[in-house]
């Protein structure tokens, strides 16, 4: 049997695994491994300009692309520049790979240059982490890594990979199966449950559909636009169930949450039945759980057994993968008589539309609409913030436009690597990435990727001067206090806000984005907005930064304050 490194078997699993694309950033524990990349043509090699954001990269290339997102990062600071990363992808059930290098195996806990316990570090925010201790067990483990960063809930995986282990000479086979004793993800329907659920449904006066990112992440968009449409039952979202169903369906009521519709909160409020798909009910979509859908029976369906009755009782739990549960479902629906129901859903929605008050100057609402006319495909990311809210509420989404966003941890610096690792899983599809100023400047140094990988993606900045969603709840909720949250602020108006002029910007985005090759432009009035774009879409190897200047004091409403219930939404200030 012909004997390699452990460094080639890896080079060899990623070509096995379909591997197209790795994101990696080097170190001494990992440069053996660079250079045996550099050797093979398979697997292309993306260099990021720092890890937080390489990690970033990887994820969305996962979200938009459905495979497995891979990572290579050095030891020590390398590695734990991955942890937010990796939360990010734990909490919003994102497949990931990712392989970290480490000391060599008799240096490991003596405090050694570069040395840390990455896998203890992660324990709580990865699906499974293992260093990789014999070069017996490299091939089967580094399988296993990617069966089970893809099956059941996804999620990340983290191998790491001490030096010396990796140098050593073992077996070129890499295994074709995987049977791991305690990991077998469910992979069928109760039909029991599902048939009692169905008989619930038929029986609501008031059901309502809830789903969530689960919907979207098993790919069951079509299959749940069939079901909807066969019963006939609304339905609301969670932010990243957004496009489950085409915002435009006439069943789509809207988001539900803290900032979601007023109808799509009402309607939690007043159903009798709340069939949900996918979701983990967090506390943005609940509020105070005892007044959580008070009136209604609750149906769950959701891979992760862990999810079901964590935060909400459920009356029917169904552990099962989305796409097979909407799927067995259509071989039992009929349709529900919901005509009255939905005229009053109806009467909500027309009391209470979800739009910005129409002002004479630009608002992010004219932005947003602004891409759904423009742009019949594209993938639109967004950072964290103010833009990330307004976006979910006004975004269009269908088969053609995915949004990708970071829910679960709310990751400020999600938005432009989180653009770059999209447009690169996607190289046909137009990619807008939407930022605040606060956000954009996280992870700016990904321009430099962007500009050197030939990315002609569209970066969207909301200029507002603050870290606008925090200054909203200063004005809210904290007497108009503004502390630690204007971008203009420094020595020369410390403790002087008012009484002296505002420093200048800094730093001025456009020539920022120049001197990183780049295009820039600046938006100011409503009628620059198509211009800007129609410019922008003319690139085809270079990203284009357009920053728009807003108001800030654009609040994003309806907003429940905090400790609040769903019915209880500001609806304007």
């Amino acid at each position: 049997m012909k004997k390699i490194s452990g460094n080639k078997l890896l080079v060899k699993a990623l070509k096995e695994e379909g591997v197209d694309t790795i994101f990696g950033y080097p170190g001494a524990c990992t440069i053996d491994i660079s250079d045996e990349l550099y050797k093979q043509d398979y697997t292309k090699v993306i260099l990021p300009r720092q890890e937080v954001a390489l990690v970033h990269e990887a994820d969305a290339y996962a979200r938009s692309t459905g495979k497995v997102g891979v990572c290579l990062v050095t030891s020590g600071p390398g590695a734990t520049n991955l942890v937010t990363g990796l939360a990010t992808a734990y909490y919003d059930s994102v497949p990931l790979v990712c392989f970290t290098g480490q000391v060599a195996r008799h240096l490991i806990g003596n405090d050694a240059f570069q040395e840390v316990d990455i896998v203890g570090i992660t324990r709580s925010i990865t699906k499974y982490g293992v260093t990789v201790r014999r070069r017996e067990d490299l091939g089967r483990i580094i399988k296993e890594a990617f069966y089970i960063a893809r099956t059941g809930r996804p999620g990340p995986v983290l191998v790491d990979l001490p030096k010396d282990m990796m140098a050593e000479m073992g077996s070129n086979e890499y295994p074709e199966d995987v049977n791991i004793r305690g990991y077998k993800p469910n992979t069928s329907v109760h039909i029991g449950q599902l048939k009692r659920a169905i008989k619930m449904l038929n029986k609501a006066e008031r059901p309502v559909f809830l789903a969530g990112g689960g919907v979207n992440i098993s790919g069951a968009n079509a299959e749940f636009k069939k079901l909807v449409e066969l019963t006939n039952v609304p339905v609301i979202t969670t932010v990243m169930g957004r496009g489950a169903i085409p915002t435009n369906h006439p069943l789509f009521i809207g988001n539900l949450g803290m900032h979601g519709a007023y109808a799509a909160n009402m309607s939690v409020g007043e159903c009798d039945l709340l069939f949900s798909i996918g979701t983990r009910f967090n506390d943005r979509i609940t509020g105070k759980l005892h007044s959580f859908a008070p009136n209604a029976q609750i149906v769950h369906i959701d891979i992760d057994t862990a999810a079901i009755s964590k935060n909400v009782q459920v009356d029917v739990p169904i552990v099962a993968d989305a796409k097979e549960a909407i799927t067995k479902m259509l071989e039992y629906v009929e349709a529900c008589d919901t005509k009255k129901w939905l005229d009053e859903i109806g009467e909500w929605k027309h009391r209470y539309p979800l739009t910005m008050k129409k002002k004479p100057i630009m608002t992010p609402q004219d932005i947003i609409e602004t891409i759904n006319t423009m742009f019949d495909k594209a993938i639109v990311v967004t950072d964290v913030g103010q833009h990330q809210m307004f976006t979910a509420q006004f975004l269009e989404l269908d088969e053609n436009k995915k949004l990708l966003m970071s829910g679960g941890l709310g990751t400020m610096g999600y938005g432009l690597p989180g653009a770059i690792g999209a447009r690169i899983g996607n190289p046909d599809t137009p990619v807008i990435s939407i930022s605040g100023d606060g956000g954009m400047q996280m992870n700016i140094q990904e321009l430099a990727t962007a500009v050197l990988e030939e990315l002609p993606i569209i970066c969207c900045i909301f200029n507002n001067s603050n870290l606008g969603m925090v200054r909203q709840w200063q004005k809210l909720f904290y007497g108009k206090r503004y502390s630690m949250t204007c971008l203009r602020s420094g020595a020369a108006c410390r403790g002087k806000c008012g009484e002296v002029p505002c420093p200048p910007y800094t730093p001025d985005f456009i020539k920022l984005a120049e001197s990183y090759g780049a295009k820039g432009i600046r938006v100011t009035q409503k009628e620059e907005i198509v211009p800007a774009f129609e410019e922008a879409r003319k690139s085809t190897k270079v990203p284009t930064i357009i920053e728009f200047e807003i108001d800030p004091e654009d609040l994003v409403y309806p907003m429940i304050q905090p400790g609040g219930t769903l019915e209880d939404m500001i609806m304007d200030c």
